[in-house]
């Protein structure tokens, strides 16, 4: 009996310790339970040679059922670049996202999602990856994760079509997250992220491999994030080079 309680303990406390903390930067195949509602932003404030942009997307979350999403992001974008400036609405986007494997253990959960984002051809067409391009795209990929009590492992693997553009693009992320406090209920909890993100746009010959270094504090349904990426490999031209992209996130479930 005593043993049952203990592995019980664990189990309630792993489920509200992975019902929070998402990865900043990446993506992770972890869902809340059907019918529940998130709202959260992540600016992202990208310098390049070009200039900065300052991204600022509202994003609705609903899962209709535990093992599927569907997600509308309405993004902001302001942009002082060396051949424009101004500011206007950025590209639409459109997620969904399908749980088709699920294996729980003790402490421990794996979990795959098929996902797909359509982004709506809304902005101005600044040729800002992910940001405002002005041309439809549609991403198709797979993101597969492993949480555990100790430490989390996300990575996706897919492809984003832009059919009227040059920016087709093979798409890689793996990220790990670190918890730095114990389990517990309410949930509360600091989590530090490591993420890379490899892009590869065949089409013009550009290939990016980004390092992103995160933080992120949790206090039962609500999330605050802050994340720092760099480049470690560009092989772009000079003039749309990255220099650096600060996140700031919040995320809110009900």
């Amino acid at each position: 009996m005593k043993q049952f309680l203990m592995v019980a303990c664990m189990v309630f406390a792993f489920a509200k310790a992975y019902s929070q903390g998402p990865p900043i930067t990446a993506d992770k195949p972890i869902m809340l339970g059907g019918g529940s509602f998130t709202t959260k932003t992540l600016t992202e404030i990208r310098n390049t040679e070009r200039g900065t942009a300052i991204y600022v997307p509202l994003m609705l979350h609903y899962l209709p059922t535990s093992n599927s999403l569907v997600a509308v992001h309405l993004p902001y974008i302001n942009y002082n670049l060396d051949d424009a400036n101004g500011s206007s609405l950025a590209d639409i986007k459109l997620l969904g996202k399908y749980q088709f494997y699920r294996k729980d253990g003790t402490g421990k959960t794996f979990r795959m999602v098929a996902k797909t984002l359509q982004t709506l051809p809304t902005g101005e067409e600044l040729d800002l990856m992910d940001l405002s391009t002005g041309k439809y795209a549609g991403y198709y990929g797979v993101v597969a994760g492993l949480e555990t009590l100790k430490y989390g492992i996300s990575s996706e693997i897919g492809y984003n079509s832009m059919p009227n553009g040059t920016m087709d693009e093979f798409r890689t992320k793996l990220g790990f997250g670190l918890p730095l406090l114990k389990p517990q209920y309410p949930n509360k909890q600091v989590n530090l992220y490591f993420e890379y993100t490899s892009a590869w746009l065949h089409e013009r010959d550009w290939y990016q491999l980004l390092y992103a270094q995160g933080i992120q504090y949790a206090r039962k349904n609500i999330t605050f994030d802050l994340a720092l990426q760099l480049p470690l490999v560009q092989d772009i031209p000079d003039n749309s080079a990255l220099n650096y992209s600060v996140f700031l996130g919040t995320r809110y479930t009900f």
